[in-house]
């Protein structure tokens, strides 16, 4: 278990933002994990959790307590059963799925971060989700002092959120575990429109495993959403704003915002989200309100790729990125009455 003080958390973060912690602790094993979390508690010392630092948004001014990393390692296949350490790398764990013939999570290929934090916004892209193939999350309960197991009903999934996400100071995920299926070879059934417009099929269709990875992190690296080093598109956290959903009454209000902005006849994007609720796209309201790809002459500006991003240009601060972050919401609720929600969780700092 390595310890440094005064440590930068900048470098652990996909935004490459944020000022020192402290303490950082890094944890390579469960026990570990559990000790520092039950140090901090009985101490009464503030904890923050990093797994791949991919949904940070980080204060310039640091963290006034602990920082931990978890890198716990651990990739265990039995039959179509998977289970993870909450430090495994997300995106590896997906390729040696595809590998292994499982299909279930092939359409999460590209997303940065760690498996433990898969669970906690229920990750979703390109038409699947988590929540619809784990089973069972393995956690540390702050509250209780013992570590449980909770079923994928206890896990409160829904949009982006679940009951770790709903109460971020109770659990700190150890292990998750899937029900992945064989289908010789081939991916589950597509669900999303674009993926399938890639390659060639209709929605429902199913392809080679292999093939349905490489698709979607073609046309996720085509929207900057493949991490590089290289590329200032990529530092990011992916999608900044989660979809609005909106009542019936809420949309029908919004629907008459777009035909007054953008002619009689317009319609917005809307998707069924349940009984008497319909989700709309961030990205459409933020290009729509006139804030386009590549938006920003400061050192934090929108993507050149995709206009849900928001990046830092090399020399950014947190405040300069929060900045443009309250210029768009600010934007799209004048333009359409909607508020956007930010999807990375922030840090000492708030929109």
């Amino acid at each position: 278990m390595q310890e440094l003080h005064d440590a930068p958390l900048a470098p652990l973060t996909t935004f490459r933002l944020g000022g020192p912690a402290t303490r950082l602790v890094t944890a390579t094993t469960d026990d570990e994990v559990i000790a520092v979390v039950r140090e901090a508690d009985d101490s009464g010392t503030p904890l923050l959790i990093i797994g791949g630092g991919s949904n940070l948004v980080i204060g310039d001014k640091g963290f006034d307590g602990t920082a931990l990393v978890i890198a716990t390692r651990g990739f265990a296949l039995d039959g179509t059963r998977l289970e993870l350490a909450a430090g495994e790398v997300w995106t590896d764990a997906v390729a040696r799925t595809v590998e292994a013939g499982l299909a279930g999570i092939e359409c999460l290929a590209g997303i940065p971060g760690s498996a433990g934090a898969t669970p906690i916004q229920n990750v979703g892209a390109y038409g699947q989700e988590v929540s619809a193939t784990l089973t069972e999350v393995v956690a540390y309960d702050r509250r209780a002092r013992e570590t449980v197991t909770l079923t994928n009903e206890q896990c409160a999934f829904s949009y982006r959120h679940s009951r770790f996400k709903a109460d971020p100071e109770r659990h700190v995920v150890l292990r998750v575990r899937f029900a992945l299926e064989d289908a010789d070879g081939l991916s589950g059934p597509l669900r999303y429109a674009e993926t399938a417009r890639a390659l060639g099929v209709e929605p429902g269709d199913r392809v080679p495993l292999s093939t349905a990875r490489e698709t979607v992190l073609k046309l996720r690296a085509g929207k900057g959403m493949v991490l590089d080093p290289e590329d200032h598109d990529t530092w990011s956290a992916g999608s900044f704003f989660t979809n609005p959903i909106l009542t019936d009454e809420e949309f029908a209000a919004f629907r008459a915002r777009v035909e007054q902005r953008l002619g009689t006849g317009a319609e917005p994007p809307a998707y069924p989200a349940g009984e008497g609720r319909t989700k709309t796209s961030a990205a459409w309201l933020i290009d729509k309100a006139g804030f386009t790809k590549g938006y920003g002459d400061g050192p934090a500006r929108i993507s050149t790729k995709h206009t849900l991003a928001l990046t830092n240009r090399g020399d950014a601060t947190t405040e300069d990125l929060l900045a443009l972050a309250r210029e768009v919401v600010a934007g799209v609720r004048e333009a359409f009455g909607v508020t956007l929600v930010n999807e990375p969780v922030t840090v000492g700092v708030s929109l």
